[in-house]
């Protein structure tokens, strides 16, 4: 590589300024930026519960300040590496199958270490469920409510509307596809809405919280984590939503909406199962 092309950071700013060989795009730390603010959320939980308690080792505030601080450096991780990596160069680049592709295996692969995490946390609430099972529902509040029934029916309605954009912009129907994105991306947020109402109900009005025992810890692991999947899942429909409005895909171009939808068919199937496993299933055995 010449000494011009060496110095040449094609109009982009760092971390992200190096072509990668062989039509791979860039060579960019965008992604591990994300996925240091992803592995702090974990961190964040940690130090959240060493902070409770009279034996407390950390600040009680270290665990909330951790988690804002990491989601946001996961954020801005998660936009620098869908904007160098998709929104830039759209313009510029023609339809690749095989690029399509192989990015659609990579959410397949991601979507099976994700898998592989809820499996853990479902095993251990399958762990406990095998033990003293009626003195762990001491305490435990009604929790198959009106009210996460209605958060599933939109949360499957969602998973209907973002399949009616997919097919609208699959037959180049802009006005289907816009719209539908519309409307599955203020379902997931009402669902987020929803989420969070009911962990208000649940600490602040029934004391029901993390640390009340040993299911308590299963329900706010499990409902948590997929919170948190579905709110990144809300995060990359806006994305794509205005990108959407910004006038990009096309029939032949739409991989990021396949990619996205994969995702956000993944939680919703998750969520399904989480409901019967954990909410009907905690009625059932009480």
């Amino acid at each position: 590589m010449g000494t011009e092309e060496a110095h040449d950071d094609h109009g982009h700013h760092l971390p992200a300024v190096e072509d990668w060989p062989r039509g791979f795009g860039e060579a960019s730390w965008w992604p591990f930026v994300t996925a240091a603010g992803a592995a702090g959320v974990y961190i964040a939980a940690a130090l959240y519960i060493l902070g409770r308690g009279d034996s407390a080792i950390v600040s009680p505030v270290a665990g909330p300040a951790a988690l804002v601080a990491t989601v946001g450096l996961f954020l801005v991780g998660l936009y620098g590496w869908v904007y160098h990596a998709f929104v830039i160069k759209f313009w510029d680049r023609e339809a690749d199958t095989q690029s399509a592709n192989k990015l659609r295996w990579g959410m397949l692969a991601f979507l099976g270490s994700e898998l592989a995490t809820f499996g853990a946390l479902f095993g251990y609430y399958f762990y406990i469920r095998a033990g003293e099972w009626g003195s762990m529902l001491v305490g435990v509040p009604n929790l198959t409510t009106s009210l996460v029934i209605g958060n599933t029916l939109i949360l499957i309605v969602s998973s209907v509307t973002l399949h009616y954009a997919h097919v609208g912009i699959r037959n180049d129907d802009r006005a289907k596809f816009i719209g539908g994105l519309a409307v599955t991306l203020l379902l997931g947020v009402i669902f987020i809405g929803g989420q969070v109402y009911e962990y208000y109900e649940f600490i602040i009005h029934e004391g029901f919280t993390l640390t009340s025992g040993l299911f308590a810890s299963a329900f706010f692991g499990l409902t948590g984590l997929h919170g948190l999947h579905v709110s990144l899942g809300a995060v990359l429909l806006g994305i794509v939503f205005v990108r959407a409005l910004m006038g990009q895909y096309s029939a032949e171009r739409h991989v990021s909406v396949s990619t996205v939808s994969m995702y956000w068919h993944f939680v919703d199937v998750v969520w399904v199962f989480l409901v019967v496993v954990l909410y009907v299933g905690a009625e059932v055995g009480a």
